[in-house]
């Protein structure tokens, strides 16, 4: 994943990378998983290698791991008469560095024992062989880990690929709908509106539009906006149609569907109908410009993740230096992306959202797989994820953490209560990329004034190139 501006960074709603290193005598690439070796070992070394710093990037997880994991790990391995020594080497380097120097060390054989990743990279990392579900490194304790009762199954399905479990989920996301309550009441909108379908959204918007320099709505689209225009906008959307993007048990993709152009159809209608500021979509700082609008009344309805809340329009300017909300608490609300129609959305549901987020996996080529699941066990522990949660406030994969750490902030806790049993993950597979690239073309040529049949049309021809035609699904 490329992180070249605050765009895209923001957008990622994702937890930090790390890796936790130290395959002392890791075997050949082409050995198979044991995973009774070294079950009864009294002497265990582990190092933790994290793409965090200590007053640098990731500081607040950097600080986790050193005052709180290490020293808590190695007290539990302790008192079971194991001596365990485990030690942390920080690094702070862009994902994109991270994720190279991740795939070159699970390549050789020397990669660490524990690991994170950002769940978009799964497919990519099972395809080539360098992880395995977790039933194949560990053998059958995972599936006794009581921890898996407070993550999810939608939540789970970040760090799931082909029906397999290959780790547990560390932190993840939602995206919602926020909105003006102030513009609003000026508009003649209810202050705890929830549409229950596109069309009411639409509906919002003829009566922001009437409102003199207000901007009706923003769904991130075109090229400039990146993974946003995907993430935020369009998958949440395709989701609301009934399929998802691709299809894990077919390995295909969608097409030129009735979804795809149903989702395109959405954007004409925002964008073509004066309901959007298509310029906006267009200009390289057009998701800067979005977010500063919105942090001075200018937009009525814009969709995001959590992040935004977070860290976009937050109260202090101490905190969102140039696009604070002093008053955020009172003027922003908040909503679930309805699905088409009622019903109509994944799964028959009224509602949905896509989320990202990343979690521990283990290398298959460890030295030490049970000791390596104990570690990352100890990791995804409610003690564990608390201590991270106080230390920054985040969304974490466990129900039972979010119910204690989120209680005093409104929008984590419904994004944690409503939106997580209802979300969708980006497909984990390698070509992603290339077709999330034609997604964002597909939904700039909209923009532009193409129709959405012309559109998806040649959308489906660049997926047919980047996927092969075959896995292509058509109307």
């Amino acid at each position: 994943m490329r992180l070249p501006s605050r765009a895209t960074l923001l957008v990622s709603g994702l937890a930090t990378s790390v890796v936790l290193s130290g395959c002392v005598g890791a075997k050949s690439a082409e050995d198979k998983s044991d995973p009774k070796a070294n079950a009864d070992a009294k002497d265990v070394t582990l190092v933790i290698n994290a793409n965090d710093v200590v007053g640098g990037k990731n500081a607040a997880e950097a600080s986790w791991i050193t005052e709180k994991v290490i020293p808590g790990f190695v007290k539990a391995q302790k008192d079971k008469g194991v001596t365990a020594k485990v030690t942390f080497n920080g690094s702070g380097v862009e994902d994109e560095q991270y994720k190279t120097k991740l795939e070159l060390n699970l390549k050789t054989g020397s990669g660490s024992d524990v690991f994170a990743a950002d769940g978009i990279w799964l497919g990519e990392l099972a395809s080539a062989g360098y992880v395995k579900p977790l039933k194949d490194v560990v053998g059958d304790k995972p599936a006794s880990w009581d921890g898996w009762s407070q993550i999810s199954k939608a939540v789970q399905q970040n760090l799931t690929f082909k029906d397999q479990l290959y780790g547990v989920p560390n932190g993840t996301d939602g995206r919602v709908l926020y909105f003006n309550k102030k513009l609003f009441a000026q508009a003649g909108l209810p202050e705890s509106w929830q549409p229950t379908s596109w069309d009411e959204i639409l509906q919002a918007g003829q009566a922001l539009k009437k409102l003199k320099g207000v901007t009706p709505v923003q769904i991130n689209a075109g090229v400039p906006m990146g993974e946003a225009t995907t993430a935020q906008g369009f998958l949440p959307l395709l989701a609301g149609t009934g399929k998802p993007l691709y299809d894990d048990g077919s390995g295909s993709w969608q097409g030129d569907t009735q979804g795809v152009k149903d989702v395109l159809g959405f954007y004409q209608k925002l964008y073509g109908g004066g309901l959007g500021d298509p310029r906006m979509q267009q200009d390289k700082a057009g998701r800067d410009q979005s977010f500063a609008e919105f942090s001075q009344g200018k937009i009525g309805i814009l969709a995001e993740g959590d992040y935004f809340w977070r860290s976009v329009i937050c109260p202090s300017k101490e905190d969102c230096a140039t696009t604070s909300m002093p008053d955020r608490d009172k003027v922003v609300g908040w909503a679930k992306i309805p699905a088409q129609k009622p019903k109509g959305g994944v799964n028959g549901q009224d509602f949905v959202s896509v989320s990202g987020g990343s979690g521990w996996m283990l290398n298959p080529k460890t030295k030490y797989p049970q000791q390596a699941w104990e570690l990352m066990e100890f990791m995804a522990s409610k003690e564990m994820q608390t201590e991270l949660s106080k230390a920054q406030i985040r969304i974490s994969a466990r129900g039972d953490v979010n119910n204690e750490t989120l209680k005093n902030d409104p929008l984590l806790s419904f994004i944690s209560s409503e939106v997580l049993p209802l979300t969708t993950y980006r497909p984990s597979d390698e070509k992603y990329n290339e077709v999330s690239l034609a997604i964002q073309q597909a939904t700039a040529d909209v923009v532009a004034g193409k129709s959405p049949d012309e559109a998806a049309k040649t959308y489906s021809s660049s997926l047919e190139k980047a996927v092969g035609a075959e896995h292509v699904a058509g109307s």
